[in-house]
């Protein structure tokens, strides 16, 4: 009878009192005091002891992380980088001292995408002050300027910078001691690259073409110094012919850019094609006379 006494389940009224007591302390299991906040990683076979733990610190980890991405510190670092590239200065590298192995799409992306409406927009501007100069020009909104403007930046701003990245990863199986940029690195270099034409584009309303052609070619100077001095820490590991050649090929292909926009966006429509007919019956019509008879003998 001593025996079944013992059998009585007293161990597991008092490990219920424990738990009340202290619930976040230890459960029984057997003879043994198991955490309670490892109970689950103790019954999983396959699992790997404190799990849960490393994947609560690295959320912990990662939510500020977040929060900074999507806060006011991504403005503060696009302004930071925009900066960067309208003040390029030999020895400092664009990549090295604003991106720091932390390049952004947020920025190009805007930047090319207010560059093509600033084109588009001040393209059809440049018409409406044209007609009110001359009335002869005939105008009507071109909408299809925003899909060309579009579609010119972007293709610029992503195949360029894939064929220099993809070059240069050539390059380095040639030149072990080359160590080019990411893909990622050499796109957000050009789309940054590219934000000192928007001011440019907006003083090219101004219907002087000297200083059209001159705030043209200092944004030039600008955006493609820039480019040099980021690409010249790679490229000067290569020879010498392999440098001059790439870096001048970059220089045409911005130079190409720039002039191409001012030529399309920035040209005047031709004349009525009604006009010209105008034009022609409004002359005095030729009257061709007749040379008088000859006289005759007798008169």
């Amino acid at each position: 009878m001593a025996a079944a006494d013992e059998l009585a389940f007293h161990e597991f009224e008092e490990a219920t009192n424990l738990l009340a007591q202290t619930p976040n302390e230890a459960t029984t299991r057997g003879d043994q005091l198991v955490p309670q906040q490892h109970v689950a990683v103790a019954m999983d076979s396959g699992g790997s002891y404190g799990a849960e733990d490393e994947v609560e610190e690295s959320d912990k980890t990662a939510s500020p992380r977040r929060a900074s991405i999507l806060g006011p510190g991504l403005a503060r670092q696009v302004l930071d980088r925009i900066k960067g590239s309208l003040l390029p200065r030999p020895g400092h590298n664009f990549v090295r001292h604003h991106l720091r192995n932390r390049p952004d799409l947020y920025g190009p992306f805007w930047i090319c995408a207010t560059l093509a409406i600033v084109l588009a927009v001040t393209g059809n501007l440049t018409l409406v002050l044209a007609q009110r100069r001359d009335p002869s020009i005939h105008y009507s909104p071109q909408f299809h300027k925003v899909t060309v403007a579009g579609t010119a930046i972007y293709c610029y701003a992503w195949l360029v910078p894939l064929a220099l990245w993809g070059f240069l990863q050539w390059r380095k199986g040639v030149r072990e001691r080359m160590g080019p940029y990411t893909f990622l690195e050499t796109v957000c270099v050009y789309g940054y690259s590219l934000f000192v034409f928007i001011p440019t584009v907006v003083l090219w309303l101004i219907p002087v073409p000297w200083l059209q052609w001159l705030s043209g070619a200092l944004a030039l100077a600008l955006s493609a110094a820039g480019l040099v001095f980021t690409l010249w820490p790679v490229v000067r590991e290569d020879t010498r012919l392999a440098a001059v050649l790439l870096l001048s090929v970059v220089v045409l292909l911005h130079a190409l850019l720039a002039t191409g926009c001012k030529f399309y966006f920035f040209q005047p429509l031709p004349l009525e094609p009604a006009a010209l007919p105008h034009q022609a019956t409004s002359q005095p019509p030729t009257v061709l006379l007749s040379p008088p008879p000859p006289r005759s003998a007798a008169a």
